[in-house]
């Protein structure tokens, strides 16, 4: 069938809501909140759409009762009536989503006379298994919402508005986990650390003084330019396959120095290089 769904999902205050206004900015028909049986019906209405309706984002969470159970059941029904869909989770940190809820004095759905944390927690351990059968994770903890605009337009603009795909650098700590999102990790723990160096701990990878001191040694201007070579190869084999994104992960111990200024140099250069690229730092605020 030629529709494209795309299931919007996962934790209260994770960007939920914001992803479907960049789905809609994508030239995607989109409606919040649609009880799961309602679905099926849903679908065949935009088959039969005299408007052409060929892609959709719906979002569906924990805000309507039964949901997991009615959702885990209408998803075996698509499939089965020839549907093809793909269910995007999204999530953020504990910490991130309580703030929000504070920013915004929301209440959490899962917490109205508890506190959010607790809430986040219930939420959490409600979603697990919808999370392990989704088909993409993102993690919206230190996004704004330019930033996340950039991540679903990576992942969902047409192929045949990309010249090439889309290059998406992210800095990340190992002590925090490694990105879900990631397509090729790269390792940076083994260039000086400018963590020991006193004037340099509480700056990060972006002040100058902290990149001169990570290239300060000749393995590092290296180390960019065997990445740099290993995507000239790379990159065409994705266009060739259709793929629109790549994602590449660069890691040091704890994401706020060598990472940072290593996937700061290695977006410069692509980025003169005419390909499309999203820079993210993680972990770069963390323990401040």
């Amino acid at each position: 069938m030629d529709l494209r769904l795309v299931i919007v999902s996962g934790l209260s205050g994770s960007g939920k809501t914001n992803a479907l206004k960049c789905f809609e900015d994508l030239g995607f028909f989109c409606v919040d909140n649609l009880p799961p049986p309602l679905l099926p019906v849903f679908a065949d209405l935009c088959i039969q759409s005299s408007a052409g309706i060929t892609k959709v984002a719906v979002g569906i969470d924990i805000r309507e009762r039964d949901f997991l159970r009615d959702f885990l059941a209408i998803s075996e029904r698509l499939k089965g009536e020839g549907y093809q869909y793909e269910l995007i989770f999204f999530e953020a940190d504990d910490e991130v989503l309580v703030r929000r809820f504070s920013e915004t004095r929301r209440p959490h759905p899962l917490a109205k006379n508890t506190p959010i944390l607790e809430g986040i927690q219930k939420e959490r351990e409600q979603l697990a298994e919808l999370k392990k059968r989704s088909d993409r994770i993102i993690d919206t903890s230190n996004f704004t919402i330019q930033q996340l605009k950039d991540v679903i337009a990576q992942y969902y603009l047409d192929q045949g508005e990309i010249r090439k795909p889309s290059i998406s650098v992210i800095s990340f700590g190992y002590k925090y986990g490694i990105p879900y999102e990631t397509d090729l990790l790269f390792d940076v723990r083994f260039l000086q650390n400018p963590n020991f160096v006193s004037e340099l701990k509480p700056l990060s990878g972006e002040d100058p003084a902290v990149q001169d001191y990570v290239f300060r040694k000749p393995e590092a201007d290296r180390f960019i330019e065997l990445v740099k070579s290993f995507l000239s190869f790379l990159v065409p084999f994705y266009e060739k396959e259709g793929r629109p994104y790549l994602t590449l992960a660069i890691g040091c111990t704890g994401g706020r120095h060598r990472s940072v200024a290593i996937a700061r140099r290695l977006h410069d250069d692509l980025k003169a290089a005419h390909y499309q690229v999203v820079l993210r730092h993680r972990d770069v605020n963390r323990d401040r």
